[in-house]
């Protein structure tokens, strides 16, 4: 790391993994050897300090029932195998850090709710595109898919990805939610599902030879399997389907993840993107649209030309305008 780059100064190296006494002797020999950088710590191997891999790597935290007893024991560790005195010195010798200044201006006045899904199911939310919802003046109000009976009061919903899998047996169970969710769908509520999000809409999700009832706006069936359906960087053309404000520009960048896919889907359906590089829902389309839903396998990133929380938002603007000249507003304000 030094001959990469002279210009970043290394301060200090804490050992990771180490098998017994005579590794950690034989580690610190060879790095006093080769380099000057201080050694500030070993930690040895311990299943006990392990935090579980699964498919698409670690379990997120929103699924960490135990997170407090992990942190407990990780920072027994570390008081006991690291020497915070050196790292602190270390620390205190580091150049100040000045933190960039905010891009998003002024916050406008709170024009409108959207419902967020955050539980054990669905956790997988890129925290500055949630802040850039919120630059543009929408409230987000979190739901929880596996424990509240009714939605909030909201004018939009968004549900990001997640292990929907992993929690399959309490989604089908909160039957009273799947309806409200279903219902507000049907009457025209925008709404906005990522990857496990759009598992979450099918009829199905089936894993591991169990079948649950899902929301059932989508008509299709999840399937889970053991590989990957698709993954990796994406590159879609909107095909001028969606409802979403214009894009600007020709093509857009996203990525995708998941080891599900649909099955089951009609052949009527309409798309938002063509997709010009991956697998999407059926390796040409992907963007399902059902009246004011866009449900899609690609993660959005509002980066670049892609400001897809503005339009989103925008999005929800819209409809909520259309409701009220309908005389059946979804005010989640009480207006």
């Amino acid at each position: 790391y030094q001959g990469f780059s002279p210009r970043v100064r290394i301060a200090g190296v804490i050992l990771n993994r180490i098998g017994g006494a005579r590794h950690e002797s034989k580690l610190r020999e060879v790095v006093g050897y080769y380099t000057d950088i201080p050694v500030v710590g070993a930690v040895q191997n311990n299943p006990q300090i392990e935090i579980v891999e699964r498919h698409l790597g670690l379990i997120p935290s929103n699924e960490a029932q135990q997170a407090a007893d992990k942190i407990r024991d990780l920072a027994t560790v570390v008081s006991d195998q690291i020497d915070l005195d050196s790292l602190l010195r270390i620390a205190r010798a580091s150049p100040e850090v000045e933190a960039p200044e905010s891009e998003r201006g002024v916050v406008p006045p709170r024009a409108l709710r959207i419902g967020i899904a955050r539980d054990r199911a669905f956790g997988f939310y890129y925290p500055d595109d949630l802040e850039a919802m919120q630059a543009q003046g929408a409230e987000l109000v979190a739901f929880d898919t596996l424990q509240d009976s009714r939605l909030p009061a909201v004018d939009g919903l968004f549900i990001g990805g997640g292990f929907p899998e992993a929690a399959m047996l309490e989604l089908e169970a909160n039957v009273a939610l799947r309806a409200e969710i279903r219902a507000f769908i049907e009457s025209g509520g925008p709404v906005y599902a990522e990857c496990g999000g759009l598992m979450y809409l099918a009829k199905t999700l089936t894993w591991k030879g169990r079948t649950c009832e899902m929301v059932g706006v989508i008509q299709g069936d999840a399937v889970m399997y053991d590989r990957p359906q698709g993954r990796g960087y994406a590159r879609l053309r909107e095909t001028g389907a969606s409802r979403w404000p214009a894009l600007g520009a020709d093509e857009l960048y996203a990525h995708e993840f998941h080891y599900s896919a649909l099955k089951n889907l009609p052949d009527d359906l309409s798309y938002a993107y063509q997709v010009l590089r991956g697998t999407g829902v059926d390796g040409r389309h992907d963007g399902m649209l059902y009246k004011n839903l866009l449900a899609s396998y690609v993660h959005l990133r509002g980066t670049g030309g892609n400001r897809w929380p503005e339009r989103f938002v925008q999005h929800v603007l819209a409809c909520k305008s259309a409701a009220k000249s309908k005389g059946s507003s979804r005010d989640g304000s009480g207006g």
